[in-house]
């Protein structure tokens, strides 16, 4: 019963780590590998992984609102006219290349 409880507690503390280290930036797999290094057990470190997700997962905000998505339809003119009214610097690699072979 006590070492369950240390285990528990143990867990925890890994799982804070985590979440704290991935606030800094760091990926789950560096974390993951870094704690391997330092001798943790695989289902140890697995354990705190799951904790540290449903934790930062529970405390996510819920979204109240669905995003609303809009579709436009543009036909090909419009298009032309579209990417001949943008200057050179401010199209993409493709469009450069598609204007440079068809004018």
């Amino acid at each position: 019963m006590v070492n369950k409880m240390l285990e528990k507690s143990q867990n925890q503390e890994l799982a804070d780590h985590i979440k704290k280290n991935l606030a800094k930036g760091y990926t789950a797999d560096a974390v993951k590998y870094s704690l391997l290094s330092q001798k943790y057990s695989r289902t140890t470190v697995e354990k705190a992984m799951e904790i540290a997700q449903k934790q930062l997962a529970a405390s996510i905000p819920k979204m109240e609102e669905k995003p609303r998505i809009t579709y436009e339809v543009i036909d090909s003119e419009e298009m032309k006219n579209k990417i001949a009214g943008q200057d050179a610097s401010s199209r993409g690699f493709f469009s450069k290349v598609w204007h440079g072979i068809f004018g």
